[in-house]
């Protein structure tokens, strides 16, 4: 089991770090077998994540960890919001924590004003997800060190729970962390980090609901594991108007980059919040030009491509 693994780690790692770092077999169990098992664990359960675990790049880590991530909301612990296994070697403990990533931030505020930074969305992912966080500790972790990055986990840190290596229940263990997931699947449902203002600009909308619906889908259409892949089953043509980058643009570039969006189709709008990541590449998408993008998303129905066409008395294909 899961806890299992992170237990071990809690208690050999102190001892494991005084070894060298290249070619450790233990380095190797921490991103081998504990990624692994984490992935078994979400075999059952509702959630499309990635699953990383580290103890360092080059040298060990003052705090290894083991995280999970949305890939509409980020693939790297360097950005965006993630859940995350946090351990304190000194002390034992497990820290499960809905955290952000530190390095981003980091980069574009420096340290003092960054940690500043991650405090502040801290407090606001706790409040986006309130019917969430009750369930949890919101206190200060306490991940015994200081350095530049734990320093960032700890501000980073909006809720969780400790755990003390040996002693853990199983069942309880699981139970947090398939509850903490929902958690984390609703604060990216609801918009993340993203200011209610400025969703609401986006939509067009006051309506919260209507609001966190347009927000979400685009944001599927965003992700990086959706856009690259849709593209290449589908086309690097608009679906609608013909519009060709590469002949009617002389666009000559990365062909991923081309001005062409990815709409996602499949109505969200009677979904309830959990169900609306169940959509197919590239059945669930159509490829279209920024035109007829922002054309589609002011129907009623933003997967009737029949209604977009009548609307449309152009085409590119003509014009070749």
């Amino acid at each position: 089991m899961l806890h299992v693994f992170l237990e071990r780690l809690a208690r050999e790692y102190s001892f494991q770090r005084a070894k060298p770092f290249s070619g450790s077999e233990f380095g190797n169990f921490v991103r081998h077998d504990i990624a692994l098992e984490a992935k078994r664990t979400l075999l059952y359960w509702p959630f499309d994540l990635t699953v990383k675990s580290s103890v360092g790049a080059g040298n060990w880590a003052a705090v290894p960890w083991l995280a999970f991530f949305d890939p509409i909301e980020t693939t790297s612990a360097t950005s965006g919001i993630y859940v995350v296994y946090l351990i304190n070697p000194q002390t034992e403990e497990i820290y499960l924590s809905l955290n952000q990533g530190t390095t981003a931030v980091y980069s574009e505020f420096g340290t003092t004003r960054g940690q500043e930074i991650l405090r502040r969305n801290a407090t606001y992912m706790t409040d986006r997800v309130s019917d969430f966080a009750k369930t949890f500790e919101i206190s200060t972790i306490d991940l015994g060190s200081y350095e530049r990055l734990p320093s960032g986990y700890i501000a980073g840190h909006a809720f969780g729970k400790k755990y003390k290596s040996g002693q853990i229940d199983g069942d309880s263990f699981n139970d947090d962390l398939q509850r903490m997931l929902s958690a984390y699947s609703a604060l990216v449902e609801r918009g993340g980090l993203t200011p209610i203002d400025m969703m609401h600009e986006e939509a067009g909308t006051q309506d919260i609901e209507e609001t966190r619906r347009y927000i979400f889908a685009r944001r599927i259409e965003r992700a990086p594991n959706v856009r690259p892949q849709v593209l290449e089953k589908r086309g690097y043509v608009c679906e609608r108007c013909g519009l060709d980058p590469a002949i009617h643009l002389s666009f000559s570039g990365i062909r991923n980059n081309a001005p062409l969006d990815v709409h996602h189709c499949k109505p969200i709008h009677h979904l309830a919040e959990g169900e609306r990541r169940r959509y197919k590449i590239p059945n669930d998408f159509l490829v279209l030009c920024p035109t007829c993008h922002r054309l589609i998303h002011q129907q009623n129905d933003p997967s009737d491509i029949d209604e977009l066409k009548s609307k449309i008395n152009f085409d590119f294909k003509l014009r070749v």
